[in-house]
């Protein structure tokens, strides 16, 4: 995302020693992406754009799922102007939208035999406090509920790609979120940033929970994290309102770095031969604001095992998707 993945005082104190690998790593080192099939939600703006066009240039066959079919057209015929040959496909998914999440999937079923990567980056910022179709608070119901529906749904195709990524673009600001579990829609007590770090943080709960299933199952699917620092975006734009509009979009926006660069993590989380299950990539620069992607740090209370077992137990009666891990050999 971008700004509020700034000014963390975790994330200040100790970026430097949390860097447990210098990657110096660019999108020209992505492999070879040839017969690869990735999902990547929000690819017609940002750092969705970004990765859909990384993904495409190596040769990925991308599919762009989006909430605004025309803009999706667009960000493809963009890429495709630029990159003649692009395998791209545009696909309508609205997040918000548990019914939208579930009839993306069965469509892709029916055209795909696999999938090999799914990126979960679409995401919403700081909007006044509304709810999703099915009743949810908007920024839970579109950054994990309706990620965590989607990956559910299509484990089986994962299961039976080639080197399978669920790559789930969380923020740096998951260090100061935390889960209203009395209180998740914000009927009693609402505030746009702190509801955002709350999505942020369940983005970075069920990542890693994500990661302790599969393991335990025994299954080849990596689940990894990423976050993109500090990148512009309409991300600071086209949601919040009053001062966090004016500070993110205007006040602090020459700071940010270009979507190109913010991508760079969710990418190699995506792509790169030695990433593990349950990293958490982001930015080698000071604070995690900017640079090229290393290992950071995960916050303990978003690893904690007992809370990713609440808030998993919890999004599964909240959409109804159950996973289905393959059986241990």
């Amino acid at each position: 995302m971008a700004l509020g993945d700034l000014l963390t005082p975790s994330a200040m104190r100790g970026s430097v020693c949390r860097m447990t690998k210098k990657l110096r790593w660019t999108a020209d080192q992505i492999p070879d992406q040839a017969e690869r099939v990735c999902v990547v939600t929000g690819a017609n703006s940002g750092l969705g754009l970004a990765t859909t066009r990384a993904l495409a240039r190596k040769g990925g066959h991308v599919i762009l799922a989006v909430r605004d079919e025309a803009k999706g057209h667009r960000a493809a015929a963009e890429i495709t102007a630029e990159q003649p040959g692009a395998d791209l496909e545009v696909r309508r998914l609205d997040l918000a939208d548990l019914d939208s999440v579930h009839a993306f999937a069965d469509r892709l079923r029916a055209d795909h035999p696999r999938l090999d990567v799914l990126v979960n980056n679409a995401g919403v910022m700081a909007p006044p406090r509304s709810l999703s179709a099915q009743g949810h608070e908007l920024q839970l119901a579109c950054n994990h509920l309706g990620h965590f529906a989607l990956t559910g749904l299509l484990l089986d195709l994962l299961t039976d790609g080639n080197d399978p990524r669920v790559v789930t673009v969380s923020s740096a600001n998951h260090r100061l979120g935390h889960l209203h579990f009395d209180d998740l829609s914000g009927e009693r007590a609402y505030s746009p940033m702190g509801f955002y770090n709350q999505s942020k943080f369940a983005n970075a709960v069920f990542g890693r929970e994500l990661h302790r299933r599969l393991t335990a199952a025994g299954s080849s699917v990596r689940s990894v994290l990423a976050h993109p620092g500090y990148t512009s975006t309409n991300l600071q734009t086209s949601a919040p309102v009053g001062l966090v509009k004016v500070l993110f979009g205007r006040i602090l926006a020459p700071l940010a770095q270009p979507p190109e660069q913010g991508a760079l993590p969710q990418l190699y989380a995506a792509t790169a031969p030695d990433v593990a299950g349950g990293e958490f990539i982001g930015p080698d620069g000071f604070a995690e604001l900017r640079g090229g992607p290393t290992q950071v740090q995960l916050s303990t209370a978003a690893a904690d095992p007992r809370t990713g077992r609440r808030l998993w137990e919890l999004s599964e009666h909240l959409t109804d998707v159950r996973f289905v891990f393959p059986a241990t050999s």
